[in-house]
C-alpha cells in the first residue's frame, strides 16, 4: 500500500485527485493539505510514502516545502504535480528534492503509473522536459584547479565523485561503466557507498546534492 499526502490549495482538484487515486487498490490516501505549512506539518506527523506536491501554493510554496520535507524525512518521495513547465520552476524542485516532476496534463493512467514509479525509487520527469533539464546540468568545468571536485564532499573519493557527478549528468550506470572501464555492479556499490556517505536515499537525491555542492552546474 502506497501511504499518499495530497497537497493542492484547490479543493476541487483535490477532491478529483483523492477520488482518482483511492480508486487503486494500492494506494490510500492519508490526508490532505492547502498550503505548505499544512503539508510540512502533516508530512511529520502522518510520515506518508510519498507526497504529491502542487508548486503554487499560499503562505510556503511547494518548493520550500518539498526541500523542508526532505531535509526532515528524506525517506519521504515527493512527486511534483503541477502547471508549470518552465525551466526554473522544474530545475529549483529537482534541486529542492523532488523525486519526480510531472504536468497536470498527465493522463489518470499516468499519474498511477507515476506515483508507482517514484515508490519504486525510480525519478519521473514529464518527458516534455526532461531533455531541457538534461542540457542545463553539465558536468563541471575542466578548468578547475586540481582537487577541486573534492572541497566539501562529504568524504567521498575521487572515483565517487567521479561517479556523482556521471549520474547528474544523467548517464545510466551502465552508461557509466562503459565510460570508466569498470563493471555496472561496480558502479551499483560506488553508489550504494556515495548515498550513505551524503545521507540520501535514492538518485534524485545525488543528483540535488550534487547541485548544491557545485559537483554540477
Amino acid at each position: 500500500m502506497i501511504n499518499v499526502l495530497l497537497v493542492e490549495d484547490h479543493h476541487l482538484v483535490r477532491s478529483g485527485l483523492r477520488a482518482l487515486l483511492e480508486r487503486e487498490d494500492d494506494v490510500c490516501v492519508v490526508g490532505e493539505a492547502a498550503d505548505g505549512e499544512e503539508a510540512i506539518r502533516m508530512a511529520c506527523d502522518l510520515r506518508p510514502d510519498l507526497v504529491l506536491m502542487d508548486l503554487k501554493l499560499p503562505k510556503i510554496d511547494g518548493i520550500e516545502a518539498t526541500r523542508q520535507i526532505k531535509d526532515r524525512h528524506g525517506e519521504i518521495q515527493v512527486l511534483v504535480l503541477s502547471a508549470y513547465e518552465d525551466d526554473e520552476s522544474v530545475f529549483q524542485a529537482i534541486q529542492a528534492g523532488a523525486n519526480g516532476y510531472v504536468l497536470k496534463d498527465i493522463t489518470p493512467a499516468n499519474l498511477i503509473r507515476a506515483i508507482r514509479s517514484v515508490r519504486a525509487g525510480m525519478s519521473m520527469v514529464h518527458p516534455g522536459i526532461t531533455r531541457r533539464l538534461l542540457d542545463r546540468i553539465s558536468l563541471i568545468s575542466r578548468t578547475r584547479a586540481p582537487g577541486a571536485l573534492t572541497l566539501h564532499s562529504d568524504g567521498l573519493t575521487p572515483r565517487e565523485v567521479e561517479i556523482l557527478v556521471g549520474i547528474a549528468s544523467g548517464l545510466s550506470s551502465r552508461e557509466l561503466a562503459a565510460r570508466l572501464f569498470v563493471s555496472e555492479s561496480t558502479v551499483k556499490s560506488h553508489l550504494r557507498t556515495i548515498y550513505r556517505k551524503i545521507g540520501v536515499h535514492d538518485r534524485s537525491q545525488a543528483v540535488a546534492y550534487a547541485l548544491r555542492k557545485g559537483f554540477v552546474r
